[in-house]
C-alpha cells in the first residue's frame, strides 16, 4: 500500500512502519512454492505482453514480479527489489509459474567438483598469505 498518496495517509503508518501487511499473508500461509525451489541466481523471464486482467486473484505483489521480470531478473533481485524475504518471492513465483505468465531458468548444475586436497591446499596457501 503506498502511503505517499493524500487519500491513503493515516496520521499512525509512515514510511518507517514497515509493511502493513505480514509475509504470510501474501502467500496464503504458504511455505514452499506450488512448483519445485527456485535457485537464488535462476532467472525469472515474463512472458511476453502477459494478460494480468485475466487473474484477478493475483496480489499487487505478483504484478509487480511479472513487471519486473519483463527483462530477465535473477530470484534475489526480484526478492531486493520487492523488499520481501526470498522464501516469499519463491512462493509468489510458483503462483505465476503455474499460471504461465513467468519462465524459470536454472543455472547450470556443476558438473565436476574439485577434489578436497585440492581445496585444502587452496586454503592452505590462503592462510599462508
Amino acid at each position: 500500500m503506498r502511503t505517499d498518496l493524500p487519500e491513503h495517509r493515516h496520521e499512525w503508518l509512515d514510511d518507517d512502519a514497515g509493511p502493513v501487511v505480514r509475509p504470510y499473508t501474501l502467500t496464503g500461509g504458504r511455505v514452499r512454492p506450488s512448483a519445485d525451489g527456485f535457485d537464488l541466481v535462476a532467472y525469472v523471464l515474463a512472458k511476453p505482453d502477459p494478460d494480468l486482467a485475466a487473474y484477478p486473484e493475483l496480489h499487487p505483489e505478483h504484478r509487480l514480479l511479472v513487471e519486473l521480470a519483463g527483462r530477465g531478473t535473477p530470484v534475489v533481485e526480484l526478492a531486493a527489489g520487492l523488499d520481501l524475504a526470498v522464501g516469499v518471492v519463491r512462493v509468489l513465483l510458483g503462483d505465476l509459474l503455474s499460471r504461465g505468465l513467468v519462465a524459470v531458468h536454472q543455472p547450470p548444475r556443476a558438473t565436476y567438483l574439485p577434489d578436497n586436497d585440492i581445496l585444502k591446499a587452496v586454503v592452505s596457501g590462503l592462510r599462508a598469505l
